[in-house]
């Protein structure tokens, strides 16, 4: 399918940072080139490790994204891949670095996602081909007919989710985005407490358990008067609240013994062998 020619809509000043690795430096040396020719101010940052070069550019264009400049700020960043200075770059709030190898990747990338930093690959990609690609992302506005429309507009649904998409995106990793709350346990507990479907379990004679949280595993445990665990030990350290009745632990490994009732708290160890009588339902 023949890639549809970009028309330039900028309405600002474009100003692109630019920098890369040194398995990406020599392509965007000439992708830099390219840039200054066209009469696009450019800031290179050199050569640097990719994860360096990737955040500093990312924290620039992310400064950038939230002033009110007169001047459009995007990103151009190489490396081997063009992976791992996207990762790096996208760190930050207002950044949409896009990993681009083929042209048509380069249009998805500026219709759908508003791609701000345009990453290369210095290994996979000719210098031809980088061309056109960064031309495509100089010039390519975004919710622009792409491969992904079928080279069409997009239908008025997916329009509007992408009007909707610039402000909710712009939410992501501000640290002034409210967080909802998350469950509160303690309200779990008491509402599983409510529960009378404990499952009886044949190792513990007596007892019966529910579990809350699969991992870490935490569980609500029953047992009858007079209940008794033999000796045994776990492999890994468990905590306790008694939250009715009452019992005794002996810790076999250190030869101490805890009386515990309604709101004690006992930790055993790992690998501590211990048994445990119940005197009351419990």
């Amino acid at each position: 399918m023949a890639q549809q020619e970009p028309t330039a809509t900028a309405t600002r000043p474009l100003k692109i940072i630019a920098g890369a690795d040194s398995f990406g430096c020599s392509l965007k040396d000439a992708l830099v080139a390219q840039l200054r020719s066209l009469n696009i101010e450019v800031e290179d940052l050199g050569t640097s490790k990719y994860y360096s070069v990737g955040e500093e550019i990312g924290r620039r264009v992310s400064q950038a994204a939230n002033t009110n400049s007169p001047i459009e700020t995007r990103g151009l960043v190489a490396c081997g891949t063009g992976v791992g200075v996207a990762i790096f770059a996208n760190k930050f709030p207002g950044v949409y670095a896009a990993t681009c190898l083929t042209p048509a990747e380069a249009l998805n990338a500026r219709s759908i996602n508003n791609c701000n930093v345009l990453a290369v690959s210095g290994m996979s990609t000719t210098p031809e081909s980088a061309s056109e690609i960064l031309k495509i992302f100089l010039n390519t506005p975004f919710k622009s007919p792409c491969p992904a429309s079928g080279s069409n507009p997009w239908p008025d649904d997916i329009q509007s989710f992408l009007d909707g998409s610039i402000n909710e995106m712009s939410k992501i990793g501000n640290e002034n985005t409210p967080v909802a709350d998350p469950p509160c346990f303690i309200c779990s507990l008491a509402k599983s407490r409510e529960d009378k479907e404990f499952t009886p379990v044949d190792v513990m004679p007596g007892g019966s358990m529910k579990i809350l949280r699969e991992t870490p595993t935490s569980a609500i445990v029953r047992f009858k008067a007079g209940s008794v665990e033999p000796a045994h030990h776990h492999t890994f350290g468990h905590d306790l609240v008694v939250t009715k009745g009452s019992k005794s632990v002996w810790n076999l490994s250190k030869g101490e013994k805890y009386d515990l009732g309604v709101g004690d708290y006992l930790f055993t160890p790992a690998g501590d062998v211990h048994r445990v009588k119940y005197f009351e339902d419990t």
